[in-house]
């Protein structure tokens, strides 16, 4: 098994992530990364995720 470190372990399922969505034509941007790495480390709520995600959304930010 691989021996990651947290952020090592991290960009890795980020990038499975993102080759998952493109193959679906979902485009993520790193600001979303940013959102859910925030979550992550527990700097944000999920209420506060949710609520950024629906503030980006409604702007077409």
């Amino acid at each position: 098994m691989f021996n990651f470190s947290k952020e090592e372990k991290f960009n890795f399922d980020i990038a499975n992530l993102k080759q998952d969505f493109a193959i679906e034509n979902i485009n993520v941007q790193d600001s979303d990364i940013e959102i859910i790495k925030r979550y992550s480390n527990n700097e944000i709520t999920m209420n506060e995720m949710i609520d950024i995600i629906k503030y980006d959304t409604l702007n077409n930010i």
